[in-house]
Formats: structure tokens, sequence, C-alpha cells
């Protein structure tokens, strides 16, 4: 799948993947009130009210970007009717050709951590049928737990040729309570990202490992270390847009072929009608509005790398 995503890249020229993380006061009054008319409001409505949303965001950048992102957490909140808006969403951006990361950051025991992974990512084994639950190309993992909680996961990568992207440096603020700590004179997050790019050499595509890592864009410098930690490792990167990330930013998290990393934005894309910069396209128009986001970043990003 490694594989897949790069030539996505290649061919987009956009090394971006949009986070379809809806919360339900992003979706347009319109698009609520649709959905409540039809189911009430119910947590029902409001599944398909984000459902409504996410097809026509994908449906306007689908040819422009090479993945999503969908957070797992934006659609559990709704209970059952909120998965099935994510198995949905999931399944229609596979039918647009777009890859699929689901950002679910599992990790635990190894059992647990096995049956997440074939929830997620394998096919699961119901008397004499296979079947395969959520479909995910990719998923996050939080490492924490160590190899028992990631060995799992990457067994089932082996098996399905679907990839991984764990946990090394997260743009939250308050990251550095752990992952900052120094062992032995060295911060955390460079132990895990060694640690990620020896799993990553037994999991090899053409180029690039299908194990790859999370590195914020909030930390650039870090992520300056990181890449040279993880040669071979794809490195997801959150933080753009809404949390502060920049295109200039972000050059150090590429490999001088211009690939090796892809920059998520979630909000700043799916709710770019309620900026100023987009509101000329109006709520009724939110589609449009994340499309003309979506070119913005990848200029963005493609000026940075250009001028580095």
């Amino acid at each position: 799948m490694i594989n897949k995503l790069v030539a996505n890249i290649k061919k987009t020229g956009a090394p971006i993947v949009v986070g379809l993380d809806p919360m339900l006061s992003y979706v347009p009054e319109q698009v609520q009130k649709k959905a409540f008319a039809e189911y009430g409001e119910t947590l029902e409505g409001a599944a398909e009210a984000i459902w409504q949303f996410n097809k026509e965001i994908v449906d306007k950048t689908y040819d422009l970007i090479p993945a999503v992102k969908p957070q797992i957490a934006m659609y559990e909140q709704f209970g059952i009717p909120g998965l099935q808006a994510f198995k949905k969403t999931v399944d229609y951006c596979k039918e647009k050709g777009l890859v699929v990361i689901g950002d679910i950051k599992r990790g635990d025991i190894g059992s647990t951590s096995a049956a997440y992974a074939v929830g997620h990512l394998g096919r699961v084994q119901v008397g004499s049928k296979s079947y395969v639950p959520f479909d995910e190309d990719f998923a996050t993992v939080n490492p924490y737990l160590g190899s028992d909680g990631v060995k799992p996961f990457i067994e089932v990568c082996k098996e399905e040729k679907k990839g991984l992207f764990i946990l090394v440096k997260t743009s939250n603020p308050s990251s550095g309570e752990f992952q900052d700590r120094l062992i032995d004179g060295r911060p955390l997050y460079e132990l895990v990202g060694e640690k990620v790019a020896e799993w990553g050499a037994d999991c090899m595509g053409d180029d690039y490992s299908y194990i790859g890592a999370v590195v914020g864009a909030t930390y650039p410098e870090m992520g300056k270390v990181l890449r040279k930690v993880m040669p071979k490792s794809y490195i997801l990167v959150p933080g753009y847009g809404a949390q502060g990330g920049k295109g200039k930013d972000l050059v150090h998290f590429f490999n001088e072929d211009g690939l090796g990393a892809i920059v998520n934005s979630s909000r700043g894309i799916i709710a770019a009608y309620k900026q100023e910069a987009y509101a000329k396209y109006g709520a009724e128009n939110f589609g449009d509005a994340s499309r003309a986001a979506v070119e913005a970043m990848v200029a963005d990003i493609k000026g940075a790398l250009e001028n580095r």
C-alpha cells in the first residue's frame, strides 16, 4: 500500500492528506436540516449529516489529493450510526481511488492489538467465511506498550499489504511531558524513531517502508533529526494550518526526492468555508471552499520545497 500512496502523491503532485474529522459544528446548517428532516435530531440524523458533509468534500477534492485520514473518534461520538458513517466514508474514498489512513491510534497488549489490527486492516474469520470489517489502507498506532502492541499490526500489514503510521512525536502542546524525556541522554521520541526504522526495515515497499511515523509539523527541528533517524519511513505530519504549521516549517520532513512525507490538514480544509479567506464561497458552497483550501495548501508546500 505504501507503493500506491507514493504513486498517488507523484500523480497529484500533492504530498497532503485531508483529515476527515467532522464535528457537527463544521457541518453547514442546510446539510444538517436535510439530515434531520429525514432522521430527526437523533444519532442517525447526526451521522447522516456528517456522511453527506464528507461526501461533498471528497467529491470536490478527490482529483487533487492522494489520501484522506478519517479520525474515528469524530464518528464514535455518534455511536453505532457514527461508525456506519465512518465505514461509508472509508468505502467511498476507496472507490474514488484515494488511500485511506484510519486515524485510530490503537495499541494494547498483544491479543487486543491483534483484534484491532484485524478489525481495521485485516480479515476476521466467521465460520467458513472471512470479512474485511473497516478495511482502511493504513492505521495510526500508539507504541507506548512496546513491541507487544505493535507487532500484531505489522503481521496483519504483511498479510494484507497494508501499512502503519506509528506515533513518534505528536503535534499537541503537552507531547513533551513524556516524548521529550531524556533516556541515556537522548529524547524518548528519538528512541521510538529508531524502533520504527527497525520495524520498517523488514517491511519494505519499492522505495519506502510501509511502517511509517507520525511527527508533528509544530516541531520542525525534531522533524529534521527524525528524518535522518528514519530515512525509509514515510512521515505523516499533522499540525499544518489550524495548529500553526506552515509550508516553510515542513521542508525537513521531506527527503531530497521531494517524497518521504505527507502533510495532514483537517479543519483547515473541511471547515474552510468558515475562514475569512474563503468566506466568499459561503456555507452553501462549502465543498468549493475546501477545494480552494487544498489548492492553497499544495501551492504553499510546493513553493517551500522548491525554495529550500
